[in-house]
């Protein structure tokens, strides 16, 4: 059609139709081609041929400076970013879920989590396991927005009224707010007995994804907003960010994760007795992080949207632009090389098998020009869906981590994370 731009898409994608997103990606019963794979990719639209020759050398060059700037300036814009000295956190691996064949600390710390990173990936399942909480809640107050950045938006003036399930997280830490888990209820009008848990990226302020949860509600779909360790309500009052979510601290990170996986199953409980049959989980940046390791543990998340999604939680650490700041503190202490098999636990790498394990269909989203989650690393999590065999689509956005959440690019994520779970199920 002359005078209309579309997308361009990849020789092996199709358009997102309706049911047919994963036609040719589902067997009659439902079952997984693992031959096919696709990456829908929102390039440039299609200009006259006069013109193709030049995009290469100018428009494209010019497109990608203007777009690394661009990230680079909200990257940099909060100020109470804290450098952290760097801290083994031995005290917090105490409350690790590990059998008595658990490699004891010795003198030589390192070399001590490096073992012990081996052995919870070796005993993953048994790791990750968890207790049903007994003290399930909904709470009603006014939902306040709790921002993080040195730039935060204002608390509305007359805040609504939401109703959030609290409830005590079987993972503990010396901090009882933190403890006390948080998820905003979204229930669809006309619920079909599938619900969503939605994780925000790191340092999400309390309606980061509200917008999506109320999306996913047109379709009937249900959602459960979580608020992650360490944020918005759960925030410790010694803190201004969520730094011990990500941080210096080896122990405390693990730790982190550790709850988030926990309180995302328990969540699965609560929406069960509620009367909902199928579950998804969709993760932004560090909640992908989470949202993928709860779901290599728990079969009755089928449907998976990982929104910037890497490999190794060391290699975002070290790379990426949002968190120069945790590099400072502990670049003087550890290479690269340590602090990968230090965390690798808190790992998707680590953790492909076992996601292997049961029938999912999964939506990797990342950007062409992430500074935060290196695209390279991106790419290589797309060769494990292949490598793998698993159900899965990928999205690449035309812009940066931090520059998904400006217009345009917030809507053409919304409109991939929208279809995909209006589809999926």
């Amino acid at each position: 059609m002359r005078g209309k731009s579309r997308p361009h898409l990849s020789s092996s994608c199709k358009p997102l139709h309706s049911k047919r997103y994963f036609r040719g990606h589902l067997g009659i019963n439902g079952n997984p081609n693992p031959k096919v794979g696709s990456v829908w990719e929102h390039t440039s639209p299609r200009f006259p041929e006069c013109y193709i020759l030049l995009l290469p050398f100018f428009m494209r060059t010019r497109y990608a400076k203007w777009m690394y700037d661009w990230e680079t300036r909200l990257t940099t814009r909060d100020t109470n970013r804290i450098v952290r000295p760097f801290e083994w956190g031995l005290d917090w691996t105490d409350s690790f879920c590990l059998n008595g064949s658990s490699p004891k600390p010795g003198p030589n710390l390192e070399d001590y989590f490096h073992r012990l990173n081996d052995h919870i990936v070796a005993h993953s399942d048994e790791f990750y396991s968890y207790k049903t909480p007994t003290d399930f809640r909904l709470e009603r107050r006014p939902a306040m927005r709790m921002g993080t950045g040195a730039n935060a938006l204002p608390e509305p003036e007359q805040p609504e009224m939401a109703d959030f399930l609290r409830f005590t997280s079987p993972v503990r830490t010396p901090y009882p707010q933190n403890d006390l888990v948080n998820a905003r209820w979204f229930p669809a009008k006309k619920p079909n007995g599938r619900a969503m848990i939605v994780l925000p990226q790191w340092n999400s302020d309390a309606f980061g994804h509200n917008a999506l949860c109320q999306i996913f509600n047109w379709f009937g779909v249900s959602a459960l907003r979580l608020s992650k360790p360490y944020h918005d309500i759960r925030k410790p009052t010694e803190i201004e960010r969520a730094d011990y979510a990500v941080s210096a601290n080896i122990g405390r990170t693990i730790s982190a994760c550790h709850q988030a996986v926990a309180d995302i199953r328990s969540c699965l409980d609560w929406l069960e007795r509620q009367g909902y049959q199928e579950f998804g989980v969709l993760g932004t940046s560090l909640g992908s992080c989470y949202a993928f390791i709860a779901s290599a543990h728990e079969p009755r998340l089928k449907v998976n949207a990982f929104n910037h999604a890497s490999t190794y939680f060391a290699d975002v650490v070290w790379t990426g632009q949002s968190t120069r700041h945790i590099r400072e503190g502990i670049e003087h202490a550890i290479t690269l090389e340590s602090l990968r098999q230090s965390w690798l636990s808190i790992s998707p790498m680590a953790y492909f098998d076992k996601y292997a394990r049961w029938p999912k269909r999964s939506l990797i989203v990342y950007a062409k020009y992430d500074l935060t989650f290196l695209p390279e690393f991106s790419k290589q999590v797309v060769e494990n869906f292949q490598k793998w065999k698993l159900n899965y689509r990928a999205a690449v956005l035309p812009c940066g981590h931090y520059t998904t959440g400006e217009t345009p690019f917030k809507y053409m994520d919304a409109w991939h994370l929208g279809r995909f779970v209006a589809t999926a199920f």
